[in-house]
């Protein structure tokens, strides 16, 4: 059963997810959160899997209360909601420790398979997050950060390649077709990759690669 805490200001939006999620067999709502500081308390409280975390909220925001809970419980998946998908917070929210994103209006199914998939360990990494990636660190002109940098070079070649291939919003699929490797052989390069860098999934994985300079946003 995936335990889910649901995190906005708005009661429809938390009675409504909770409505949706909680006519699914394998999901289970075990608490709503009516602002970021209660997110924070009631996520060390009842320890779910997955937050669902509005972005724009009183006392403290949706972003800083993901630092703070994927800080202090590393095990625990933000999936960030917002209104529209070029929200200009949402890169934050993803540096933040955020997994993915999801639209307030996504459909029951949408909303379902998103919780599903960040339980997993996966991450909602799509080509628009990515393109939004892209933006964000070409209007910064991000310089790569030295540590990060060196960070890299504990990646084996085919590793980095892997990591680069992410960061351009591929699948583990599309990387095997592309790499013409088995999808098995990619999930363990995944795998590794995230163990030797500490991240926790492919969204971190996918800023990590342009934060240290691996990923140019000027190539593509």
């Amino acid at each position: 059963m995936i335990r889910v805490l649901i995190a906005d200001d708005q009661q429809m939006v938390r009675q409504g997810f909770t409505v949706l999620l909680n006519t699914q067999p394998d999901i289970e709502v075990v608490g709503q959160a009516v602002d970021g500081r209660d997110a924070v308390a009631q996520a060390a409280e009842v320890t779910p899997d997955v937050v669902l975390m509005d972005i724009r909220m009183p006392e403290l925001g949706g972003i800083e209360a993901t630092r703070r809970i994927t800080g202090a419980h590393p095990d625990i998946r933000v999936l960030v909601l917002t209104t529209f998908d070029l929200d200009e917070y949402v890169y934050d929210a993803l540096r933040a420790g955020a997994s993915g994103f999801l639209l307030k209006d996504a459909s029951a199914e949408q909303l379902a398979e998103a919780v599903r998939v960040v339980a997993a360990g996966d991450a909602l990494l799509a080509p628009a997050i990515t393109r939004r990636l892209i933006a964000e660190f070409s209007r910064l002109d991000a310089r790569p950060r030295s540590p990060l940098k060196e960070r890299v070079g504990s990646l084996t070649e085919r590793e980095t390649e892997v990591l680069a291939l992410i960061a351009q919003g591929l699948s583990n699929a599309e990387i095997a077709q592309r790499l013409v490797v088995a999808e098995q052989t990619v999930k363990t390069h995944v795998g590794r990759i995230l163990v030797k860098l500490g991240l926790r999934d492919r969204t971190q994985a996918a800023v990590f690669a342009y934060e240290s300079g691996l990923v140019r946003p000027s190539g593509y």
